[in-house]
């Protein structure tokens, strides 16, 4: 693509979109969360506040500017970052569940961070002790990293044509992504691209330099206000030392991938965990009985009844299935190799799979049972449903399936990537 072509792309972008919001400069330096006991605490205090204005702020399509400024602020996006240093090193399974917790209040703000932690074990896995002093401490000190990551036009999403190579003595970037969550809101852009000897890479950038473009032209009917726009790299000058090797974790057993799948499969558990407690709140609050029986109340419907126990039930499943493969993924950490690997990624699958499902589940019976006043826009109860549904096409669930039958029944171990 020329420059000609990504300005053509850009001006197309901002006739269905917005210039990229304006972030301010650090002014104090973040909270630094300690272990993981107050990692939870934490986020169950924002996740308080986050609740109340998820409906209108995915009406209106608002980005949460100020509750992502809180949520960093918190300590909560550094709890990845290694005790060596000056992080909390959380257990996964702890990461998991913050983001569950975030997610059921606002499954748009728990999603925003993911490709942030995926960076922080990129460099942890892979980039040099340079690196990682620099930008691990950035981090505690509140800034936060945005993806740059899928691209559109191409024949699969990890294809990329975005590549860096020298021009004029430097080294320049150029390309153009789409789905870029959380980089509306990221003070470094982290990007991913073809070096010159073809391997795929990350670059580091920081969002103030020059040739690098962001646009809010996200426009799905859910995870509204992710802000998974498109950003354009024109000319970019970068250094050796914003360059981290993508492929490295992934050419060796490393729990890279789980890692990064546990956190979207706690998205889905945490939008489970939402539609189920608006549906209780609503039936309860609501729901009219059906005119054949003789109660005073919706909530005293047998059939109601059953079905919250129903989805309950499966809830609570999907919750020790993501506590399970936490515990997998710890292990896979502290000892990588070819099997800890697979058996973390298996069961971090298992989980995404059974997720993907409840949070429908979940957010299909809210309406059901609330009933037609429901439906009202004014509520935004469909935002479960449309959040679940649009969150799930991330990586293909069906896939999934294959590779966990694949393991059980043949022993086959599953293959090393982001999406598993």
């Amino acid at each position: 693509m020329t420059t000609t072509d990504r300005q053509l792309h850009r001006q197309a972008a901002l006739t269905k979109g917005r210039p990229a919001p304006h972030i301010p400069p650090l002014r104090t330096h973040a909270h630094i969360i300690r272990d993981d006991a107050e990692a939870i605490v934490v986020a169950r205090e924002l996740a308080a506040e986050f609740a109340v204005g998820a409906a209108e702020r995915d009406r209106e399509r608002r980005l949460p500017i100020a509750e992502i400024e809180r949520y960093s602020q918190s300590g909560l996006w550094a709890i990845s970052v290694p005790k060596d240093y000056g992080g909390a090193g959380v257990s996964a399974v702890t990461l998991a569940e913050v983001t569950a917790i975030i997610s059921a209040a606002d499954s748009s703000i728990g999603q925003i961070p993911q490709n942030h932690f995926f960076m922080v074990e990129a460099l942890r896995l892979s980039g040099s002790e340079e690196q990682k002093r620099h930008y691990f401490q950035r981090v505690l000190n509140g800034e936060r990293f945005g993806n740059a990551f899928t691209e559109i036009g191409t024949k699969t999403p990890v294809d990329y044509k975005t590549h860096f190579a020298e021009k004029n003595g430097k080294l320049v970037l150029n390309g153009q992504k789409f789905y870029s969550t959380g980089s509306l809101f990221a003070h470094i852009i982290v990007a991913v691209a073809k070096g010159p000897n073809g391997r795929i890479h990350i670059v580091f950038i920081d969002r103030a330099t020059p040739g690098l473009d962001l646009v809010d032209d996200w426009t799905s009917f859910g995870q509204r206000s992710t802000g998974s726009g498109t950003v354009t790299f024109d000319d970019v000058e970068i250094t050796p030392s914003q360059v981290v090797d993508h492929d490295d974790p992934f050419d060796r057993p490393t729990a890279m991938g789980p890692f990064a799948q546990i956190i979207h499969a706690a998205v889905q558990v945490g939008i489970a965990r939402g539609a189920l407690a608006e549906t209780i709140s609503y039936v309860r609050a609501h729901s009219r009985p059906f005119f054949e029986l003789t109660i005073e109340h919706g909530y005293e419907d047998p059939h109601t009844i059953h079905a919250v126990g129903d989805v309950t039930i499966r809830v609570h499943a999907a919750d020790a299935l993501l506590a399970r493969a936490g515990r997998f993924l710890d292990v896979a950490t502290a000892d990588p190799n070819e099997r800890t690997v697979a058996e973390a990624s298996i069961a971090v699958a298992e989980i995404k799979a059974l997720g993907t499902d409840v949070a429908q589940l979940a957010a299909t019976k809210l309406i059901e049972l609330g009933g037609a006043r429901s439906t009202l826009e004014s509520y935004g109860l469909d935002r479960f449903w449309r959040n679940a549904r649009t969150h799930s096409l991330h990586d293909p669930v069906r896939w999934k399936y294959h590779h966990i039958g694949n393991f059980y029944l043949n022993d086959q171990l599953p293959p090393r990537h982001g999406a598993l």
